[in-house]
């Protein structure tokens, strides 16, 4: 059996990649893609993702997405066979499993009934649970998940050296863009004051002060990120007090909000999505911790540990209290406040 799976793998022309959520896992398969289609441009990728999410692929030659509908017409079990039945007629000839979650567990049980090759993702669970227990905590720095996606390919037969990644030209911006965005000199800022969690979450009254000191400096364009429409009222709220900065969530389509960020001089954003989106365009991105700790291997892209700013972790020694930030010990609600506003700026000041 495995002679015979070696021998598939050798003649992959069709992979399948699995990833169907979340926006910042998604977009951290980006420079792992690049990568492997830079090396072997003989590969066709399909990548299996939310319809939502692909322009993240536009600059990739060899890339396409099929659209996966998990609420609708993919939804549930049935739904699934039928996804694979689609897929199949694709001629796909291995599967990678960036997800591995029940969902894409299923779906590969339906691939590998028809004798197509699939490796899943190792996430490294027991490690992550020795980094993020409260007790007896095995505090370093685990492989990154552009890593982990690499060594899927390496096991599919595609070995590649992530150091090699490429970044591409920026992208034209289009009109659209240019009826949102100011005339100036100055160089373009992007913030992302939100994430998933409060606990990834920089204060308000903190970002204030941040974008405050920013806009007083009158060296930056200041351009603010977000999505749904609370967070677009707290936006509105800060854009209406400063002169120098712009609201972009809601007014540009995802493919033009992506263009605008690869055009950026650099982002702040928290542990989330939309420092994914810079990273992956090569853009100096500067993030913000909670109890979550760039050691879980989530840190953006090419992103020096200097682009981080830490809670102070001698005093909250529980960091990294989670993965995802859904964990919150007691008394650790506000280890945020402990990155003072001013250390934000220098560090833009510095950096960007």
């Amino acid at each position: 059996m495995a002679k015979n799976k070696t021998e598939m793998l050798a003649h992959t022309k069709h992979l399948l990649i699995i990833r169907l959520s979340a926006m910042g896992d998604v977009a951290m398969t980006v420079p792992v893609l690049r990568t492997v289609c830079a090396k072997y441009p003989q590969l066709k990728i399909t990548v299996l993702t939310r319809a939502f999410f692909a322009p993240l692929f536009n600059d990739i030659d060899n890339v396409q997405v099929y659209p996966a509908d998990v609420e609708g017409a993919h939804k549930g079990a049935l739904g699934l066979f039928k996804l694979s039945k689609e897929l199949k007629r694709l001629r796909i000839d291995a599967v990678a499993d960036l997800h591995n979650v029940l969902r894409s567990n299923i779906l590969k049980s339906f691939f590998r009934i028809s004798g197509i090759p699939v490796v899943q993702i190792n996430k490294g669970r027991e490690e992550k649970k020795a980094l993020t227990r409260a007790s007896n905590k095995i505090f370093k720095q685990l492989k990154s998940t552009h890593q982990r996606y690499a060594d899927v390919f390496e096991n599919l037969g595609f070995p590649i050296d992530l150091s090699t990644h490429s970044f591409p030209e920026k992208p034209a911006l289009t009109p659209e863009i240019n009826t949102v965005i100011p005339t100036s000199s100055k160089k373009w800022l992007g913030i992302a004051p939100f994430a998933q969690y409060e606990s990834k979450t920089y204060p308000f009254e903190s970002i204030v002060k941040v974008i405050d000191s920013l806009n007083s400096s009158d060296r930056f364009d200041i351009f603010l990120f977000g999505g749904g429409k609370k967070e677009k009222d707290i936006l509105n709220v800060i854009a209406s007090k400063y002169n120098n900065t712009v609201i972009i969530a809601g007014r540009l389509s995802f493919e033009n909000e992506l263009r605008l960020i690869a055009n950026l001089d650099g982002m702040l954003a928290m542990d989330s999505g939309n420092a994914h989106l810079a990273a992956m365009y090569g853009i100096p991105t500067l993030t913000i911790w909670g109890v979550t700790h760039p050691f879980t291997g989530f840190a953006p892209f090419g992103q020096p540990m200097e682009h981080a700013l830490l809670p102070d972790v001698s005093r909250y020694d529980k960091i990294p209290t989670s993965i995802y930030g859904n964990k919150v010990p007691q008394g650790y609600e506000n280890v945020m406040q402990t990155i003072h506003p001013k250390d934000v700026v220098d560090r833009i000041m510095k950096y960007i």
